[in-house]
């Protein structure tokens, strides 16, 4: 399938052979066990281990992140239960983790687990691969590109290539891209995991995680990890999502061409500044982004004078929805100091794009901005 399209990839993806008279994509498996007589040897024994619907989505998901190449996907109940597992099932006490000082909020905490581990953190931006300064001796490499929600990127190839060299692993929250945007197994990556509560699956009703390894090795701790604390996913959210990316690339398709007119039409704002969008000539990161994303993504930060203003403009939206979250179909918005996780100024707007006409966001957009500077 590696010379298929995208969008055909999608539609086709973790499908299994035809059957006579069954479904295409076969329904959510509902078990906490199976007949299982004699040795415990088989595909499906129990339900924290195994599951053949988690099975068709994560042969999906692994087609979608390395087209023609053999690699194994682990779905989680969410993306911190995917980024966790990546984590804690190769630190131990006395290794050392770089993480990026100005990703997701929740990293925060996750560097007080390892801290309380004994593991050693050490951080630095996104930006100017500033990573590469703190690897000598380091276990893990925890790469998020474009950052979330600074939307900074770094070149993933030769922070790969100066991980490996210091004999780090290599991992990347590809949350933003989606596997058709950006492909890290491609780029020499270790691990691309993404929270697909987001894009992947793009409808807002979800809860979901995955982990896309090709050593077998390291597969088989990650899955060791799902197994010993139990973060599995539901059957039912397993088939919805399998269902969901169907969809993708229309979808993403869709929200990427929308963002960037929304950033092209927030440029010429004078009251709007601080604005980031890796797909924008102007950007900071067009460059970088532009050698190794296939898609820029939905979301566009920027921001507004104060608290004031950014909360004027999220009232006056009339199709955005002021929500946490990004990638769905429905555009949402939100004032992302209003969390305190987040090094942010008070106007700080993040903003997710979602499937609306583009023609009518962008008027929605313009009056917003209209009525919170009268």
């Amino acid at each position: 399938m590696s010379t298929l399209g995208d969008g055909t990839r999608a539609v086709r993806a973790g499908l299994p052979a035809p059957e006579q008279f069954e479904p295409t994509l076969p329904g959510p498996v509902f078990a906490a066990h199976f007949h299982l007589s004699g040795e415990p040897v088989g595909p499906y024994t129990y339900g924290r281990e195994t599951n053949p619907t988690w099975t068709h989505l994560e042969e999906a998901v692994g087609e979608l992140e390395a087209p023609g190449v053999q690699v194994s996907t682990t779905v989680f109940a969410s993306g911190m239960a995917a980024i966790t597992a990546v984590l804690l099932s190769q630190v131990r006490t006395g290794d050392a983790v770089v993480l990026p000082d100005d990703g997701y909020q929740a990293l925060p905490l996750v560097r007080e687990q390892l801290a309380a581990y004994g593991v050693e953190v050490r951080t630095a931006p996104t930006g100017g691969d500033a990573q590469a300064d703190l690897l000598e001796g380091a276990k893990l490499l925890w790469i998020e590109s474009p950052s979330n929600p600074g939307l900074d990127v770094c070149d993933i190839r030769r922070l790969v290539s100066a991980a490996h060299a210091a004999g780090a692993l290599v991992a990347v929250d590809n949350t933003l891209a989606t596997p058709i945007g950006q492909r890290p197994l491609e780029l020499g990556a270790d691990f691309s995991v993404a929270s697909d509560t987001k894009g992947m699956t793009g409808h807002g009703d979800i809860l979901l995680g995955h982990v896309s390894c090709r050593d077998p090795r390291l597969t088989d701790d990650v899955r060791r990890w799902r197994k010993v604390v139990g973060a599995i996913p539901g059957p039912m959210e397993a088939w919805l999502a399998h269902r969901s990316l169907a969809t993708l690339a229309l979808r993403i398709d869709r929200q990427c061409a929308t963002a960037l007119a929304v950033a092209e039409a927030l440029a010429l704002r004078p009251e709007v500044t601080g604005l980031r969008y890796p797909g924008l000539s102007t950007d900071p990161s067009y460059a970088t982004a532009e050698r190794q994303m296939r898609r820029f993504g939905s979301v566009v930060s920027f921001e507004l004078a104060d608290r004031e203003k950014a909360e004027s403009f999220l009232s006056a939206l009339r199709l955005v929805d002021d929500a946490t979250s990004f990638g769905g179909v429905r555009s949402t918005a939100e004032r992302r100091g209003r969390w305190g996780g987040d090094a942010v100024a008070e106007g700080f707007i993040r903003f997710s794009v979602g499937a609306e006409d583009p023609e009518d966001l962008l008027a929605d957009i313009g009056q917003a901005l209209d009525a919170a500077h009268r």
